[in-house]
């Protein structure tokens, strides 16, 4: 089962790091442009979020939301290219038990957010100075989301047909989500009424247990956050086991 897993992994590993000009640095571009826009040229304007330099404020929602992304990406896209020239088959006739499957493509998604998440790190720290408050919250925090999201990659990718379906819940539900999360902005700014909605939003609390443990600053209670977390990834986990299990849309 080790050498299973492990052959999955660096599988899934050298894939994205091979293409690393698709995979890794475009966010890195990206990150940089958002700190020029939105906190250099804005947060001068805005001034102070949740009692932190915008600037500064930002930081934790622009690495997590490469996190959400890359990590969502890459075990959509796997798994759904080894549906469609059919090696996936050759997995599940061998020996090899479901769970460890599953695990080396979620392990792969996480892998890849990883390495997208350190490389923006490392970019932001190039042009802002700041200090991490408690590193156990934030990357426990940044491993969750990782490991969340490639779950959610693996269920789209099960149930995806055709290659325009693997786009269509990033653009029209992970995309909006991610931007009303909290990600730019404090939830305390917005009525009441949008704050209890923002509330329903499991990215929201991400965004808010990670800006914690950078800053010290959040909105929500952290053992809330953590729980939310924790949750919906048993949830989905479950569900993942179960699809790839029974053979959806993988077994003819």
């Amino acid at each position: 089962m080790w050498i299973a897993y492990k052959t999955i992994i660096v599988k899934e590993i050298l894939r994205f790091s091979r293409i690393w000009v698709q995979t890794i640095f475009p966010p890195i571009i990206t990150t940089s442009l958002y700190l020029l826009i939105f906190g250099g040229l804005m947060g001068q304007r805005i001034g102070v979020m949740q009692g932190v330099d915008y600037l500064h404020f930002i930081i934790p929602g622009i690495i997590l939301m490469t996190v959400i992304q890359n990590s969502y990406a890459n075990t959509v896209s796997s798994f759904f290219l080894a549906k469609f020239n059919h090696s996936i088959e050759e997995l599940l006739v061998s020996p090899v038990p479901y769970w460890v499957i599953l695990l080396g493509y979620i392990s792969g998604g996480v892998a890849r957010g990883l390495a997208v998440g350190i490389s923006v790190l490392i970019t932001v720290y190039l042009f802002v100075d700041f200090e991490i408050n408690n590193f156990f919250i934030a990357f426990t925090t940044f491993l969750l989301t990782a490991i969340l999201f490639s779950l959610a990659g693996f269920i789209n990718a099960v149930f995806a047909q055709s290659f325009d379906d693997i786009t269509i819940v990033p653009t029209f539900i992970l995309m909006p989500m991610t931007y009303l999360g909290g990600m730019f902005y404090s939830v305390e700014i917005l009525p009441q009424f949008w704050q209890d909605v923002s509330k329903f939003n499991p990215i929201y609390y991400m965004v808010d247990s990670f800006r914690l443990g950078f800053f010290g600053t959040s909105t929500s209670d952290l053992l809330t956050s953590m729980s939310v977390l924790i949750v919906m990834i048993v949830i989905l986990a479950a569900l993942a086991f179960y699809l790839l299990k029974k053979g959806v849309n993988i077994k003819t």
